[in-house]
């Protein structure tokens, strides 16, 4: 398309597909979804019920609050109309690009209808369970479905400050509200996921034209501690500062090396700015079956060890799984080049798996 020309149906319903695959990988790529069968179960609103003494007790067995928050700040855009990725629009652009595959229309409106009556229930019967509640200090009576308190807790407590979920849902308290929202969060999490493999099957058959790039590029990070090679300059405060990265440094600015004084970067409130600590080198970094044989019959490492691949003592939380990100980081140069997909089965087949 060029510039200042109109976009066609088959352009705007590409980008649409390619904005969800991109939010929906970020999806896929929370750890809720690490555990696909729990995370189905989750999906599911189920009480144990506990008989002790001619007393009844009910218990509720959710993941921590924090872990279902972050799941829907991540799904968010994809319940939004006014986004790119939103669900039911990624949806009508398979339809559309699937319009002659009856088999392929026929899962795309039962998605389509499942989507709505999940998502956005239009009774209390179909939002599952509601919630009644009485103030006997003043009389109130509140009375609200699973699916509007679900909605106090994403959009009055997570990712906004509603105030009127906030006040339609305050009766019921913070507990009442997250328990209706976790198998929101968690059956909204299984339908983007299984979208997103509808979309990667037709991709993989040849029937959608989508960019490659859209199923490769970096979503989540998947560690946040990491070494590149960099140029690094320095100038007095008040030097003149770069205006282009093509362009040479202007003139004050001096190349960071080893025999720099880095006492020159101090702050009043920072304090020392930059210091210097050793670094591993590729052929040094530990592959994940060198930390395992390094393991002593006890189970643990030594003080030496840890050292020799720069972990502190005692070790951080996650060190093994930061050794290896760097180890697998390092050899992305040097991996040879991968072997080319195997041919895909017939799709038809293959769509069996996604009712």
């Amino acid at each position: 398309m060029g510039r200042g020309q109109p976009e066609s149906i088959d352009e705007k319903y590409q980008r649409l597909l390619e904005a969800y695959v991109v939010r929906a990988r970020r999806v896929e790529e929370h750890s809720l979804a690490a555990d696909w069968d729990a995370l189905v179960a989750l999906t599911q609103m189920k009480i144990k019920v506990c008989f002790n003494d001619g007393e009844v007790r009910i218990r509720y067995e959710l993941p921590p609050e924090e872990l279902v928050e972050s799941a829907a700040a991540r799904l968010r855009p994809i319940l939004l109309e006014q986004e790119d990725c939103f669900h039911m629009k990624a949806l009508a652009a398979l339809g559309y690009f699937c319009r002659t595959s009856p088999q392929d229309t026929e899962w795309i409106r039962a998605a389509r209808d499942e989507w709505r009556t999940r998502v956005n229930p239009s009774t209390r019967e179909d939002a599952g369970y509601w919630v009644m509640v009485a103030n006997t200090a003043t009389g109130e009576d509140h009375d609200l479905d699973a699916h509007r308190l679900a909605m106090a807790w994403i959009y009055g407590d997570v990712v906004h400050h509603d105030p009127e979920r906030r006040q339609e849902g305050d009766a019921f308290g913070l507990l009442d509200r997250f328990r209706a929202a976790a198998p929101l969060v968690a059956w909204s999490m299984v339908g983007t996921i299984e979208l997103l493999n509808y979309i990667r099957a037709l991709y993989e058959a040849g029937l959608l034209q989508l960019r490659q790039e859209v199923f490769d590029e970096r979503v989540p990070l998947k560690s946040t501690v990491w070494e590149e090679t960099a140029e690094v300059f320095y100038a007095p405060a008040g030097a003149e500062p770069p205006t282009l990265a093509s362009v040479p440094m202007p003139e004050g600015w001096l190349p960071l090396s080893k025999a720099t004084d880095l006492s020159l970067f101090q702050h009043r409130f920072a304090g020392q700015l930059l210091n210097t600590e050793p670094s591993l080198s590729m052929a040094e970094l530990p592959s994940p079956e060198e930390i395992e044989a390094a393991r002593s019959p006890k189970g643990g490492y030594s003080r030496a060890q840890l050292a020799a691949w720069g972990v502190p003592w005692a070790p951080p939380k996650g060190w093994k799984d930061e050794l290896t990100e760097r180890w697998k980081a390092a050899r992305q140069d040097i991996a040879p080049p991968p072997l080319p997909p195997p041919a895909p089965a017939d799709f038809a087949q293959e769509t069996l798996d996604f009712g």
